[in-house]
């Protein structure tokens, strides 16, 4: 599955997944894992999708740009 952190709760993160949160144990994060990247989730593997993290973080940067526009 894949999905957004969201945010990170002691030993818990939070992760965004269709529109829902579900919690996952910390531990099976990669220790560079940051609010805001994609992963993806297999049973107890985490992949950071790098590519997709950053072209998430450039289109809500695009519309953050669209807002604050004179």
């Amino acid at each position: 599955m894949k999905g957004i952190i969201d945010r990170f709760e002691g030993n818990i993160v939070v992760v965004e997944i269709d529109g829902k949160t579900k919690d996952f144990p910390k531990d099976i994060f990669p220790r560079n894992a940051d609010v805001g990247d994609v992963v993806s989730i297999s049973g107890t593997e985490v992949i950071i999708l790098n590519e997709e993290t950053k072209n998430l973080r450039k289109e809500i940067e695009d519309l953050m740009d669209d807002v604050w526009e004179d």
